[in-house]
């Protein structure tokens, strides 16, 4: 099968397209492997839908399923661009819920994101008050010093909470991000899902406005902004590469 790879703001994922659902978790663990396969944080295959653009399947890099992606979206919508599969605005499900996309001619892609839910609050843990928030997948998030980050036994708390890990800060009026993320088992360049938790936390704490400039660890540019009690990503995505990969 033909896989395209696409970056959205450093989160990378292999991209494809089928004509029917199946477990294609070895698949996604083998296609992902920096080492042995093409390397990417996840695996995205689009499905038809008799009432949506598409619909998908998410693999994080460890082969498990994941219901959202804020980034995976994104990449999902340029790469159904590109391949005729929708137009630039699009309406496709996911396991969370649906999303709308729209893709503009400088690359940039916007997708608002599936409904979010504040699970728990006044979390205590690791010399840290945390947020658990559900965008579509559970992140636990707090907002200090990103310093703190390498200091909070990260693969622990993924492991207590279920939940990807995000650490923020606040700084003339944009957001700073880091996120180690569950089915990856490391930080990663962007979390779509960990940017939009932390924007919730601190839109909601007055701590910002909307829209807001946030910066993950790869230093790019994204804007998040709360529409329709929605949150909105919108950043830049680049396909890479085109790779032929074996299934057997």
């Amino acid at each position: 099968m033909i896989y395209g790879k696409y970056s959205a703001n450093g989160n990378d994922f292999m991209i494809t397209s089928a004509f029917h659902s199946a477990n294609r978790g070895k698949l996604a663990k083998r296609l992902c492997d920096r080492r042995y396969g093409a390397g990417a944080d996840g695996l995205i295959v689009l499905l038809p839908h008799s009432e949506y653009d598409f619909a998908w399947e998410f693999y994080n890099a460890d082969g498990s399923g994941a219901a959202m992606c804020g980034n995976g979206a994104r990449a999902a919508a340029l790469y159904a661009y590109h391949n005729g599969l929708a137009g630039m605005e699009q309406r496709f499900i996911t396991g969370a819920g649906e999303v709308f996309a729209k893709v503009f001619p400088n690359g940039m892609v916007e997708a608002q994101m599936t409904e979010h839910k504040i699970v728990r609050e006044n979390i205590k843990d690791c010399g840290a008050t945390w947020q658990l928030i559900d965008m579509g997948v559970p992140h636990l998030t707090t907002n200090g010093r990103l310093s703190l980050f390498d200091r909070f036994p990260l693969s622990e708390l993924r492991r207590r909470y279920d939940a990807n890990i995000s650490v923020y800060s606040v700084r003339n009026r944009a957001i700073r991000v880091r996120t180690y993320e569950r089915g990856v088992e490391d930080e990663t360049m962007a979390c779509g899902t960990g940017m939009a938790a932390c924007f919730l936390s601190a839109f909601t704490a007055k701590k910002i406005a909307s829209p807001c400039i946030v910066y993950p660890k790869s230093g790019e540019k994204v804007t998040l902004s709360f529409v329709d009690n929605r949150v909105r990503l919108k950043g830049k995505v680049v396909k890479l590469f085109d790779a032929l990969f074996a299934d057997g």
